[in-house]
């Protein structure tokens, strides 16, 4: 018989990268409520450190790993450094992604490119292959990555993004097919339009009244008539941490508002 506290993280560790605000922050709080001890990991002390406060102040064990996880030398650094404090890793959520700037796919430049498959497809493979092997001599584990619809039907002018939210997709499915015999989960978060200052540096170079009609524009074609809060991804994101998912791997939840359907 179903028992909720399947739902339960108490006891577990868990690693959120790109945890210091947007979805990242939402799920490390909803970890936190959940039970989980976890550590937060970004390239911004600052953003780390009120992010952490805040959980601090609603009683979790937090931990602040200031990292660049496009940079391969600092992945083992954070695994290691999690593993001093906490002992154990259960769950990885690798969220941290980068779309610093918008271009044509005649514009796009190495140096983008670098950029964002660095940290969105490197960053992810790497820090998985890191955190697997400490789950696979413990006996298992979770590890949820975030990818975005734009993994499905590329989005204009982000077209770099949008291949390697493609990548991690595909990511999701190697590691979960070679390390289901180790009983480790992996799958895929899949989000549409959420609010998050990824999302709003859309309109960031627009005059305040063309980016706020552009943006009424784009709520307007959406089927839910809104654009999505950090939040609402947090709670799938529990479950694919959770005892609940046990049997789940190589899945994909698209958390978007029916915006891939295209219903208008």
């Amino acid at each position: 018989m179903f028992d909720l506290s399947q739902f339960s993280l108490k006891g577990k560790v868990a690693i959120v990268t790109g945890g210091s605000r947007g979805i990242g922050q939402a799920i490390a709080y909803g970890f936190a409520k959940a039970g989980a001890k976890v550590a937060i990991t970004s390239r911004k002390v600052q953003d780390l450190e009120a992010t952490a406060s805040e959980m601090t102040g609603i009683g979790c064990d937090v931990l602040v790993v200031p990292a660049h996880l496009g940079k391969f030398e600092e992945i083992q650094r954070v695994v290691d450094t999690v593993l001093e404090k906490f002992g154990r890793i259960d769950i990885l959520v690798n969220n941290a992604g980068a779309s610093p700037a918008m271009a044509s796919v005649l514009e796009t430049d190495e140096r983008l490119w670098d950029t964002i498959m660095n940290l969105n497809l490197k960053g992810v493979y790497f820090m998985s292959q890191a955190v697997a092997r400490v789950m696979k001599k413990q006996g298992g584990g979770k590890i949820i990555n975030i990818a975005s619809i734009d993994g499905f039907n590329p989005e204009p002018f982000v077209s770099v993004y949008s291949i390697s939210k493609a990548g991690v997709r595909h990511i999701t499915r190697t590691f979960a097919m070679e390390l289901a015999r180790e009983n480790i989960q992996v799958n895929t978060i899949c989000p549409g339009p959420i609010s998050t200052k990824m999302m709003n540096s859309h309109w960031a170079h627009l005059p305040p009244d063309e980016a706020k009609k552009q943006k009424e524009e784009m709520c307007q074609h959406l089927p839910t008539c809104r654009i999505g809060e950090p939040d609402e991804i947090a709670g799938a994101a529990i479950y694919l941490a959770s005892e609940a998912s046990n049997y789940t791997t190589g899945a994909e939840i698209v958390i978007d508002g029916a915006f891939l359907l295209g219903l208008h």
